[in-house]
């Protein structure tokens, strides 16, 4: 039993906010099953919606603390942050700026000992491509600036593509199932992307949370198991499927006129493939050359869902 409380004692207690999204909720069971005090903000509307409110009995009955609050309400994020040692953002890409209150209150709590925003794709701050986005990595930037401007302690996670994004369909925009027969392949076809299942993102970032390693820094996810390039995840399909799939390759300047021709938001799928497939923004650097650090190598035993294991789930 003493054993049991010390080892309780060295976990810290975590707010995360977001949890009826999906890697919110993965977060929030990641951080339960670490064993770490969770405290999870929720709006009162949730309750009346019936997946929401599903989603929160189960947090509930696995021993998490519900708090009712919004990131409009100063006093209801301060009331909560006072209750923890760190802060896990989980909102959705569009709500990214809705995070300043949070930054702010966590600012004036000063109890913070670690903040992780919502972030969890790409590497903010190497993705340059001139504002094709409308402003998706951009936000995300103005987040990590005002976070050190703060001087608040931060984990930022750069988990590049979740495999329910694109994977499914092995990269192809429009489809929801891997070809059969052909597949389009974008720029030469070399250039490594990263895929990560969510569950596994929300297992390493809950790890993070006491390590003095990943403290002020940029936390990448890029096992060797999930990172290939087009070339590469049409020969492990083809080998799956045990047939050869016709190839269409489509030269970056066509794929950025097409990008230009259809409106936003239908031509994202084709920006983040533009991003991490041609650009190779993803994969274009030395983690530890720019001061950051890889998830796998830092925590060598915990097991991830591979991009040929989640493959098999298609067949």
């Amino acid at each position: 039993m003493e054993q049991s409380a010390e080892a309780k004692k060295k976990n810290s207690s975590v707010l995360i906010v977001g949890v009826t999204g999906r890697l919110g909720f993965e977060l929030a069971n990641a951080s339960l099953e670490a064993s770490h005090p969770t405290y999870c903000l929720v709006r009162p509307t949730s309750f009346s919606d019936p997946e929401k409110s599903r989603k929160l009995q189960i947090l509930t009955d696995s021993g998490a603390i519900i708090i009712e609050g919004s990131l409009q309400d100063e006093g209801s994020l301060i009331e909560a942050i006072k209750q923890v040692k760190v802060v896990i953002c989980a909102v959705n890409s569009k709500q990214v700026l809705d995070q300043k209150p949070l930054i702010s209150a966590i600012k004036n709590a000063r109890c913070i000992e670690r903040f992780i925003p919502s972030e969890f794709g790409l590497d903010p701050d190497k993705t340059h491509i001139s504002d094709m986005d409308q402003g998706f990595y951009s936000r995300k930037a103005e987040i990590r600036r005002l976070v050190e401007a703060q001087g608040i302690p931060y984990t930022f996670i750069s988990c590049n593509f979740f495999m329910s994004y694109l994977l499914p369909s092995l990269v192809q925009p429009g489809l929801k199932t891997p070809p059969r027969d052909k597949i389009t392949i974008f720029g030469n076809g070399n250039v490594k992307g990263v895929f990560m299942k969510e569950t596994d993102v929300a297992k390493f970032t809950i790890s993070t949370m006491d390590d003095p390693r990943t403290l002020n820094k940029v936390l990448y996810l890029r096992p060797q198991g999930n990172m290939y390039s087009m070339n590469e995840l049409a020969e492990i399909w083809e080998g799956k499927i045990g047939k050869k799939l016709e190839k269409i390759y489509v030269k970056e300047e066509d794929l950025l006129k097409k990008i230009k021709e259809t409106p936003y938001p239908d031509n994202m799928e084709m920006v983040f493939i533009y991003t991490a497939f041609v650009k190779g923004f993803q994969t274009c650097f030395q983690v530890e050359e720019c001061g950051g650090v890889e998830g796998s190598v830092l925590y060598p035993n915990l097991k991830y869902t591979t991009i040929s294991e989640y493959l098999d789930s298609l067949l």
